[in-house]
């Protein structure tokens, strides 16, 4: 089984323009993401895909792989697919989100094992248990596992709704995912569905569709760069690291 690391990097942002190339302790972000998934031992190439010549110069700056995509895809499946089908000879895509400067490559790993394990899997995904703060932010997408790990609902909705709390755990989705290339590329072409445009969250066409997402549990807890806070926060996990 071959498998394919994709970090998508769209230049534009709304909360934190140019945010592929903000310097984190020195380096542009999208590097140090591509500098930990490389770090994982399971994908043989990690390929940022972006549509931007400054984010292409920089990876090639640092020796990096990168490819240029269309500039008007609607969604980051959309720019994963195009790579998927520039890169044929692979069998499984994960996507890192090119905001996930702490991702652990472990969980790279972890989920090329589960589509070695699991031959008939097509998508799977991580989550890890919400701390109390991130509960109150209204962009975070949790998700409620019902009976196993292979049937999930996501929502930016607090689920299950604490009524009488602590019963269930409550989980945080890490933007992470997996795919069978052949399923990557035929979930592409779905039509949006009502849940996914209501909730403005992709796997849910998945689900809607009837196809089930694995969800791996992990311990690992991430800082993504959504804002300029956020950036203050890595940059100061960075130089901790480094200085150590």
């Amino acid at each position: 089984m071959r498998v394919l690391c994709v970090i998508p990097a769209r230049f534009d942002s709304t909360r934190l323009p140019g945010k592929p190339l903000a310097d984190i302790a020195g380096k542009p972000m999208i590097q140090r993401v591509y500098e930990r998934a490389a770090e994982a031992k399971l994908p043989e190439l990690v390929v940022v895909a972006t549509d931007d010549a400054r984010v292409l110069a920089a990876m090639e700056s640092c020796g990096g792989k990168a490819m240029m995509t269309a500039k008007d895809h609607p969604t980051g499946t959309d720019r994963l697919a195009e790579v998927a089908r520039a890169y044929a000879n692979y069998d499984v895509i994960i996507n890192v989100q090119g905001d996930e400067p702490l991702i652990a490559p472990q969980i790279i790993d972890d989920l090329a094992t589960a589509f070695t394990e699991e031959p008939e899997l097509k998508m799977a995904t991580v989550m890890t248990v919400i701390e109390d703060e991130e509960k109150k932010i209204p962009t975070t997408s949790r998700l409620l596992q019902i009976k196993t790990a292979m049937h999930s609902i996501f929502s930016r909705s607090l689920i299950p709704y604490p009524r009488t709390a602590g019963v269930v755990p409550v989980y945080k989705h890490i933007g992470i995912y997996a795919y069978r290339r052949d399923f990557l590329l035929a979930y592409a072409k779905m039509l949006p569905t009502p849940l996914e445009q209501s909730e403005s969250l992709e796997q849910l066409r998945a689900l809607e569709n009837g196809y089930r997402i694995k969800v791996i549990k992990t311990d690992c807890k991430f800082v993504g760069v959504d804002t300029p806070e956020d950036l203050a926060k890595v940059n100061a996990i960075y130089k901790k690291i480094e200085n150590n």
